[in-house]
């Protein structure tokens, strides 16, 4: 594995076009810039690679279950991991991925039992889902 620290966008000059498959969990909805973020990873994937993001709706229930529950009630997370305000809707997210060239192919959400620490895929997108895109062939 090589670990680089550098920027999205610099990665993406450095490495255009060069990925199979890229990741993006967990990430968009603690940067500055989420849109120019989903442009770097669609940069960094080849053409008929796929792409996958994971974040948090920006709805009550992911409020009241990432953050309330979460963070404040259980401490699975620090207090201020998320901010409501750059929670990102799955219309939003799927609108990035189009404007950057990116077909998007199928939303899940994901559900989390803290009890039992199994996760599992679901229709309701309501908390947390995953985005699967592929970029089209040239």
């Amino acid at each position: 594995v090589d670990y680089r620290l550098i920027s999205s966008a610099e990665f993406a000059e450095q490495e255009p076009a060069s990925f199979d498959v890229v990741t993006c969990m967990e990430l968009l909805e603690h940067v500055p810039d989420p849109v120019a973020v989903v442009t770097d990873c669609s940069n960094l994937v080849k053409p008929g690679g796929w792409l996958f993001f994971a974040t948090l709706n920006r709805t009550l229930t992911a409020f009241v279950q990432a953050i309330v529950a979460a963070e404040h009630l259980l401490q699975l997370l620090p207090r201020g991991t998320h901010d409501y305000a750059k929670l990102i809707r799955p219309s939003e997210l799927a609108q990035w991925c189009r404007s950057a060239g990116l077909e998007v192919v199928r939303i899940r959400g994901l559900g989390y039992n803290p009890i039992t620490h199994e996760a599992s895929l679901r229709q309701n997108c309501s908390v947390n889902y995953l985005l699967a895109a592929k970029k089209p062939l040239d």
